[in-house]
């Protein structure tokens, strides 16, 4: 179980709700989930029934209009059991695109089956071609009487397969650069749009990540999110609780690895003492402790920082970057503590291990990361 006593963010309403929450998470199939590819609907409903899902939307739209530390719960019990479920990636960037940028129409035709778990949701912003460089984007929507056409394709898209909607980042203008791009809302049944593969991953194996294809889908006026040409403002007002929505999840993740490793090392037997007993285990151990008690004080002032309205895309990056690289190296020691069982998929820490790779990579490379807070030096 996730220690939170130590945790100065939170209050008695929050530790009842993360009670609620880890009963739901002890419900989750994790092994079915890796074996398919994706997560059932009955793991979404059940998710929704319980208040789980978006529980930052306001009440008029069928939320419960709590802060982002609910959130933030939801996010570090899943990623601490090891689940790749995306309730996430739907309360903490979906939802705000919606609530934020959408009509009054589009809010009250979404938000609510978004809650109740009805309703699974993607954003498609990485294109073959274009990885974090948005700006890059080929995907195009092009004026068709009172609508649009929209081409194009995407890749890498969470819970893709799943989705009802996907909000779909394109060009609506053929000049390049951070200009000309704005956001629509693609539905299922859409003609025109297709889902090719439920991509081979290296790890997170229990959600699905698609391609998805757009071949001249017409779209009426109203699938416009926001307004025509500000979606880059859009996609980089959203993006640091993004990046916090990750670090969230990598130190959880990087918890749970560190807790695997000392259980395994006080349990396993070598040369006639236990693996904790030698002083390499003790002293990686205590490296480990030692970065993610740091870790977890650091989490807790930038979701302090995010309730204020104060924390920056660069201090959001940092976070994304320490948190994310953080994980990776908890879940390596650990499985280097395990020794060759670590390298089993029937120890949690080899799921752990996989699943920690990406982090690294998605909402935003390290690289791209340290290329943001260098900028504002």
């Amino acid at each position: 179980m996730l220690d939170t006593s130590f945790r100065t963010l939170f209050d008695a309403e929050h530790e009842a709700f993360r009670e609620t929450v880890r009963k739901v998470v002890d419900t989750l199939d994790t092994d079915r989930h890796e074996r398919e590819g994706i997560v059932e609907r009955e793991a979404w409903l059940k998710a929704g029934e319980a208040g789980m899902l978006c529980p930052t939307v306001p009440e008029e739209y069928g939320g419960l209009g709590l802060d982002f530390r609910f959130n933030a719960i939801v996010a570090e019990e899943a990623a601490y059991a090891g689940s790749a479920v995306g309730w996430s990636l739907q309360s903490d960037i979906v939802a705000d695109y919606i609530l934020v940028y959408g009509s009054e129409e589009q809010k009250a035709k979404w938000l609510p089956r978004m809650v109740s778990g009805e309703a699974i949701t993607a954003i498609a912003m990485t294109e073959p071609g274009a990885g974090s460089d948005l700006q890059g984007m080929k995907t195009i929507a092009r004026k068709d009487g009172n609508g649009w056409r929209l081409s194009g394709s995407k890749t890498y898209i969470t819970n893709g397969q799943a989705a009802d909607l996907v909000v779909v980042c394109a060009r609506t203008t053929e000049e390049g650069g951070a200009r000309g791009i704005s956001l629509f809302l693609v539905e299922t049944g859409d003609e025109g749009f297709s889902r090719g593969r439920n991509l081979d991953k290296i790890g997170l194996h229990g959600n699905d990540t698609s391609e998805l294809f757009f071949d001249e889908v017409h779209l009426p006026a109203d699938r416009l999110l926001g307004t025509e040409n500000g979606g880059f403002a859009m996609l980089m007002q959203q993006l640091p609780q993004e990046r916090l929505s990750i670090a969230i999840q990598s130190q959880a993740a990087a918890q749970r690895a560190f807790d695997l490793a000392v259980e395994f090392t006080k349990d396993r037997k070598a040369f006639g003492k236990t693996v904790f007993d030698f002083q390499n285990t003790r002293f990686t151990l205590a490296e480990l402790k030692t970065r993610l008690q740091v870790g977890w004080a650091h989490l807790d002032w930038a979701i302090q920082r995010h309730l204020r309205h104060e924390l920056t895309p660069a201090e959001a990056s940092a976070a994304k970057l320490f948190h994310s690289e953080l994980q990776f190296a908890a879940c390596d020691a650990s499985l280097q503590l395990h020794g060759g069982a670590g390298y089993m998929n029937e120890f949690p820490i080899a799921r752990l291990w996989r699943d920690a790779r990406v982090t690294r990579i998605y909402g935003g490379t390290s690289e791209i990361m340290k290329e943001l807070i260098a900028r504002s030096i």
